[in-house]
């Protein structure tokens, strides 16, 4: 089964987790990806050992690319490199600050050099402004954009457990790329792309930023609750266990007062009659539920709100993922044995999924590599 980037060239001067996940996307779909790392190799290999001796990282975000050891400062190495992005499709880079320019690598110029190339250029800050040379990490990231600040509980600020800046940076970034080469077909020339991580987590801030900037304050902290929204939240049964529900309009906040709850009139109080009146009277509200609650246990609870058509999650835990029935996976062999990892989230309608390719050890292909560009 061929994928949609089938015959297409990706070479990446990358690390750690943003441009890996951008890479990784585009090699699923079909594409030939040449990692270039350093001897040592990527930095990202050595975060952990959990995976049969590899990196949890690594191995989630190089499946499926080859490895080529380089020493870009070497005048040798860095010609072969060369010689691989002229017949490039796509180049990619995440080194620090200005680090690919002084290598020779810069975008602009390789795209004069290769009109036809597409170049994606990562960083923390972007290519801009006063923070444009300070070095990023994701958890940086979190608190220089706000994002702690509303995540965690009413008592203190938290850090969301995934590096939700390098990924939402590497999804900015394999969209921006597929854009450009999409534009590429019109125009028959390549378009330079450049994403940051601030950038990426300051666009999923619009809405608390908004409330900020036009309501006079941000949303408070409120733990596994909606900021915005109630009841959208994390609520205790008789038995211990913990139902997230989700209200989203009137016409649900009757029908859950009517068949959960059992108290029809509930919806008609003063203090409860819209959604911004609730979130107003979010302690009364709570009360108000978990009196109620409290005499359930998860699952008649379940069947109350399966009934009204209220939609509700459990409060899992990552053993809990690691049993559910809805996770789809895939194995993927690593230098130290296959790995049982989560699917890829695009699925193909019309077509068979392609068996996921190997992560490679460091350097696995470069005789092959060196041998082809030589």
């Amino acid at each position: 089964m061929r994928g949609a980037l089938d015959g297409l060239l990706v070479v990446s001067l990358e690390q750690a987790v943003a441009a890996p996940f951008c890479t990784m996307r585009l090699a699923d779909a079909g594409a030939r990806v040449i990692k270039i790392e350093r001897a040592e190799g990527d930095f990202a290999r050595g975060y952990d050992h959990v995976a049969h001796g590899e990196s949890s990282y690594f191995v989630w975000l190089n499946r499926g690319k080859e490895s080529l050891v380089a020493d870009m400062k070497d005048a040798g190495d860095a010609a072969l490199v060369r010689r691989i992005v002229a017949q490039a499709d796509v180049f990619v880079q995440n080194l620090a600050p200005g680090a690919a320019q002084r290598l020779g690598f810069g975008s602009a110029d390789l795209r004069a050099a290769h009109p036809r190339l597409v170049t994606c250029d990562i960083s923390g800050y972007g290519e801009a402004g006063p923070y444009r040379d300070m070095k990023a990490y994701d958890l940086l990231i979190q608190c220089e954009a706000g994002l702690a600040e509303i995540t965690g509980t009413p008592d203190a600020p938290g850090r969301v457990g995934v590096s939700a800046a390098d990924i939402c940076c590497g999804m900015n970034a394999h969209a921006g790329v597929l854009e450009a080469l999409l534009a590429r077909e019109v125009t028959g020339r390549g378009s330079g792309i450049a994403v940051s991580l601030f950038d990426g987590l300051a666009d999923w801030m619009t809405v608390p930023l908004l409330h900020q900037d036009y309501g006079g304050r941000a949303p408070k902290r409120v733990g596994i609750n909606h900021a915005s929204i109630a009841p959208y939240g994390a609520y205790a049964t008789g038995d211990g266990r913990q139902t997230v529900l989700a209200v989203q309009n009137e016409r649900e906040w009757a029908a859950f007062c009517a068949h959960v709850l059992q108290q029809p009139g509930l919806a008609h109080d003063p203090r409860f009659a819209s959604n911004a009146q609730r979130c107003a009277h979010r302690e009364a509200l709570q009360v108000a539920i978990e009196g109620v609650l409290a005499d359930l246990d998860s699952e008649n609870l379940a069947r109350r709100l399966n009934a009204a058509k209220i939609a509700f999650g459990r409060l899992n835990d990552v053993a809990g993922l690691s049993r559910h029935p809805q996770l789809r996976r895939i194995e993927v062999a690593t230098p130290g044995g296959p790995v049982a990892m989560p699917a890829s989230p695009i699925q193909v309608e019309d077509g068979r999924p392609t068996p996921p390719r190997p992560v490679p050890a460091t350097g696995a292909h470069d005789a092959a590599i060196r041998k082809e560009f030589a």
